[in-house]
């Protein structure tokens, strides 16, 4: 993730430091897990910011704990999740998202509730669970291809998320592959931060 946010800095003068929390859920992959995350979330981020910290990017597609920071600072902050369906939103499009955590898909649909300003035409799941595609990025880009096939070819998605942290790399390699229209957390993430610095992220 690190690598793709900077990749996604690159020629804007930022640069992108990680701060992964120390104690908490090591894999988020319930609602309970994200619930137990925000305070871990809020105490990494309080001892991680520095006077040169421009923006906080939550790495996480359920937004654990962005509330909570946006009240302790005044710097712009986003969560993967809020990040990626603005992007998708922008076009007024209908989107879709996979992801690989079913546990995840009540909170994923009220993140959409609260973000989506254009039509949603659902979740779907890659056939394995995440901690079957950690580390697997072959297998992971392959389900994830299938499953964004059911987003566009069934459910009418013209874009779609891919929802996972740990699903970056894979994310990556499909949205390169240009069979459909991928939104990456990531790199949506870095460009609404950008956005409100006011910085115009270079065109790629």
């Amino acid at each position: 993730m690190t690598a793709l946010a900077a990749l996604a800095l690159a020629d804007t003068g930022l640069s992108v430091r990680s701060a992964t929390a120390t104690s908490g859920p090591r894999v988020i992959t319930r609602a309970d897990d994200l619930a137990a995350s925000v305070p871990h979330v809020l105490e990494r981020v309080r001892h991680a910011v520095t006077a040169s910290t421009r923006g906080i990017i939550v790495a996480a597609i359920g937004d654990p704990g962005v509330a909570a920071v946006r009240a302790a600072t005044m710097l712009p902050v986003v969560g993967l999740g809020e990040a990626s369906i603005r992007a998708a939103s922008r076009s007024g499009r209908p989107f879709g998202m996979v992801t690989s955590t079913v546990p995840l898909g009540p909170g994923l649909r009220a993140l959409v509730d609260r973000h989506a300003t254009a039509p949603f035409t659902g979740l779907r799941f890659t056939a394995s669970p995440a901690e079957a595609l950690a580390g697997d990025d072959p297998r992971a880009e392959r389900e994830l291809a299938a499953a964004a096939a059911l987003c566009t070819r069934i459910d009418g998605a013209e874009a779609v998320i891919v929802g996972g942290g740990p699903l970056s790399r894979a994310a990556d390699a499909l949205a390169r592959s240009g069979v459909t229209r991928i939104v990456q957390p990531v790199p949506s993430a870095v460009a609404y931060v950008l956005d409100a610095l006011g910085i115009r992220a270079p065109a790629r």
